[in-house]
């Protein structure tokens, strides 16, 4: 931009942030932000600005706070620079001088003015400049103060510890330092001047360690990132509330240190083992409510947290923890509202290992496993938890009480399992349920019925990347899917699995009326196959009857080859020769009988000589009832084959003739041939004269 007009911002009364990075100016004098009264934040960074001299107008900026004039060609400060500051006793302004060439600053420039931050990063070429600049801030009030240099602007390889006396001048309620190489000296008194700071933050700083701090310091936060020690500093400080101790290298092993007013301790990523964790003599104190020991390495729970029980926020994340399942570790944290045991390579065996926790809201456990790959009741004092994450834990099975006592449970994540179907049962007490993900799992469908049980509250439902069956078995659950489209997340993405011709399609593809063609020919094809058995079975069962049936059409009442047919028992034979046949065929006038050892044709099947030969060529059927013949099944069918004889023709056919008295409970066990003995006439044989005759 070569030129802004007076005129170029108005209209804009309500503006609150501008930024004009790289705009090519080359002073704030001719910027016409004026009026702009509600500006809260201006950054003009990598531009070409020589002079810091604010301009007059900046008195109208009341709620200006943040000023960014980072990069740009600043080289001196001087005391009429800031006149406009000095009235501008209420000011809440930050000011980012970073990547300026500082040569000088014009000592009591910044006396008795109030600012909220200023920084001051990789501006100084050499350690003099930078001593020289920051005794130029004597007088300063300021909230934050930013010393140091950038990652990739490294401008002074070695420090004087000497430039951190001039802090000695300035009211500093917060001091942060950054990126600055080795000190030289003694670090013994390299903080005095900052004694009185309520917090401090070293941000890769290369010290060997902080033991000789004094216990008289005041600080109550102190932060130490990506920091090189030799030891883990034993900190003995009084007023200290909150330590950050993160990402720091050439640490393994934990020291303990005291630290009787810290509430607040984050130890993550600094590779860390702990071989009796946790109690109050570790940290010297018990009013701790903030615990991270996340990403580090081993931990051994050993101490079961005793004069811990403020503990509210407790994360384990990403470090091995041993001995979790050895007893209940956190009986005594009734106070407790966050938990993170994520992929701390914990094997559930133990189902009292929550029991205490009766405040925890959050609950974080993915990427662990448990016994047999099932999640048992674990959670039975959890009433109070509103979060709860068990994804990546292999789980193929959940018992139907596990979230019985979750009644207040608001988000689940379920994802990244091995879950075969969605079972909405195990959600239905989860009354205040409005998220579940159980997507990435196998689930194929759910049952139709069991769908209405789903918390009436759930509002977002995922059940993306899973194994979606989509066939006519399922149609009820498929069609489902396609009424919840606001319910379910990702709905479009939801793929089918199977059948093979689906595979990657949508599930929304999935049509009906397929299924409904599907029914029909299921149906028409079971009912032909039930009536081809029923006739088969039937045929099967009466097919000698049949024959019977067809042979009477055939031969009908035409001349009969024989008198009688003869069916008795072959116990009986000798009876049928010499007292039956005898009589009947060398009597007057002589009888032609049809006998089967005499008269079937050789090569026939018994069945067929017995109806073509025996029924359909005899006028009479004579059968000879004895006690063999009631326990022959030849006898009993043949006299089955009779019956159906008899009615066939329409004619009384059937002579029985008795051998000597049978038993009464002989006979009847054939009910059918009781009663007809019963109710007809029927001749009885004994071996007598008048039974001969």
């Amino acid at each position: 931009i070569q030129s802004l007009a007076w005129g170029a911002f108005s209209g804009l009364s309500s503006l609150e942030k501008l930024v004009a990075v790289e705009t090519n100016l080359v002073s704030l004098n001719d910027f016409p932000i004026g009026h702009l009264k509600t500006l809260k934040e201006l950054n003009v960074a990598h531009n070409f600005i020589h002079s810091f001299k604010l301009p007059e107008y900046f008195s109208n900026l009341l709620n200006l706070e943040h000023l960014d004039l980072s990069n740009n060609k600043i080289q001196n400060i001087y005391y009429e620079d800031v006149k406009v500051l000095h009235q501008m006793p209420l000011l809440n302004l930050s000011l980012d001088l970073s990547l300026n060439p500082l040569d000088f600053i014009e000592p009591g420039t910044f006396k008795e003015i109030k600012l909220n931050g200023l920084t001051l990063r990789s501006n100084f070429n050499s350690s003099d400049v930078m001593k020289t600049c920051i005794q130029g801030l004597a007088g300063l009030k300021i909230n934050r103060l930013v010393l140091g240099e950038f990652k990739n602007e490294r401008k002074l390889k070695r420090f004087d510890r000497s430039f951190l006396m001039g802090l000695c001048n300035l009211t500093i309620e917060q001091f942060r330092i950054a990126y600055l190489g080795e000190f030289s000296g003694d670090d013994t008194d390299l903080f005095n001047c900052l004694a009185n700071v309520s917090g401090i933050s070293l941000l890769s700083i290369s010290l060997e360690s902080l033991q000789a701090l004094r216990k008289d310091f005041r600080w109550q936060h102190l932060e130490m990132i990506n920091c090189d020690f030799e030891k883990f500093p034993a900190l003995k400080l009084s007023s200290l509330k909150k330590f950050v101790f993160i990402d720091n290298k050439g640490i393994s092993s934990f020291n303990e240190f005291q630290l009787p007013s810290l509430q607040y301790l984050d130890l993550k990523r600094n590779h860390l083992s702990f071989k009796g964790c946790c109690s109050h003599t570790d940290f010297g104190t018990t009013k701790l409510k903030h615990l991270d020991l996340s990403f580090n390495d081993v931990i051994t729970l050993s101490s079961n947290f005793m004069g811990l029980e403020q503990l509210e926020h407790l994360d384990f994340q990403h470090s091995t923890l041993k001995q979790i399942n050895a007893f209940s570790t956190f009986l005594s944290l009734r106070n407790l509202r966050y938990l993170d045991i994520s992929y701390t390579h914990t094997r559930i065996v133990f189902h009292g290992i929550f029991t205490g926790l009766v405040s925890l809201q959050t609950l974080k456990m993915a990427g662990n496993s448990f016994q047999n790959n099932l999640l048992p009741d674990i959670f039975t004092e959890l009433t109070n938890l509103t979060i709860l994450d068990l994804s990546k834990c292999q789980l193929e099975q959940v018992s139907q009480t596990a979230f019985h006592f979750l009644s207040s449970l608001q988000v689940l994540n379920m994802s990244h399992n091995k879950l075969l179907s969605l079972d909405a049962h195990l959600y239905e007490p989860l009354h205040s349920l409005q998220i579940l993900d159980c997507s990435f799992n196998r689930i194929r469908a759910s049952k139709d019925q069991e769908l209405q049980n789903l918390p009436r509250n759930l509002t977002w439902l995922n059940l993306t990347k899973n194994e979606f069956a989509c066939v006519c078995q399922h149609q009820s659950f498929l069609q489902w899917v396609k009424d919840q489209r606001q319910l379910l997340v990702g709905a479009e993405q939801m793929m089918c699995a199977e059948p093979p011709d689906m595979k990657d399609m949508p599930v929304f593809s999935f049509r009906n009326a397929t299924c409904q063609m599907s029914k029909t020919i299921i149906s028409v094809s079971v009912v032909t196959v039930l009536l081809v058995t029923v006739v088969g079975v039937l045929v099967y069962k009466f097919y000698f009857h049949l024959m019977l049936l067809a042979g009477c059409k055939k031969y009908g009442r035409g001349e009969s080859t024989y008198d009688a047919f003869v069916i008795y028992s072959s116990q009986d034979e000798d009876w049928v020769r010499n007292e039956l046949v005898k009589n009947l065929e060398e009597g007057v006038p002589p009888f032609q009988l049809c006998l089967h050892y005499r008269d079937f044709i050789p090569g026939v099947a018994i069945a067929a000589n017995i109806i073509q030969e025996g029924f359909h060529k005899s006028r009479k059927v004579i059968v000879v009832v004895s006690q063999h013949f009631i326990q022959s099944r030849w006898c009993i069918f043949e006299y089955e084959i009779a019956q159906t004889w008899q009615f066939l023709s329409s004619r009384a056919g059937i002579i029985f003739i008795v051998l000597q008295k049978l038993e009464k409970s002989l006979l009847r066990q054939q009910v059918e041939l009781y009663r007809l003995l019963s109710r007809n006439t029927y001749l009885e044989w004994e071996d007598s004269v008048l039974g001969r005759h």
